[in-house]
């Protein structure tokens, strides 16, 4: 059952990721709302997908371009806090994901406030 081991892996992966990423990393243009989602490590553990879902856009590009230069540390502090066999070399990855529920939940409501208009007109026009 090594599916199991590698997804647990991921997960511990991906929360201690986002623990060093707030509370080690120093660098300016890490900060606002963000989260890490998810982790994908290879069955080698030798390279792991970390996806960063960051809300707000404006500061989506330059937080990218700082956890990227910033991969060296992470994986140094990775290694000396979780007890796998390899290191893995991480590479971030923006995930659109949250954001695109977010507007897809917005076009929704939207929609349902002018169904809701349409209804009443509807209903008033009937005798």
């Amino acid at each position: 059952m090594s599916y199991n081991r590698i997804d647990r892996i991921s997960e511990e992966v991906r929360r201690e990721v986002d623990r060093i990423i707030r509370e080690e990393l120093s660098d300016p243009r890490v900060s606002g709302t963000f989260s890490v989602t998810r982790a994908e490590v290879t069955r080698d553990l030798r390279h792991a997908k970390i996806y960063v879902s960051v809300l707000e856009d404006d500061k989506r590009e330059g937080m990218m371009k700082a956890l990227k230069s910033a991969a060296g540390y992470v994986r140094r502090a990775l290694g000396q806090n979780i007890i796998i066999r390899y290191s893995p070399e991480l590479t971030f990855v923006s995930d659109e994901n949250i954001a695109y529920g977010v507007h897809i939940a917005k076009v929704l409501a939207d929609a349902q406030k002018t169904e809701g208009v349409t209804n009443e007109e509807n209903e008033s026009e009937t005798p």
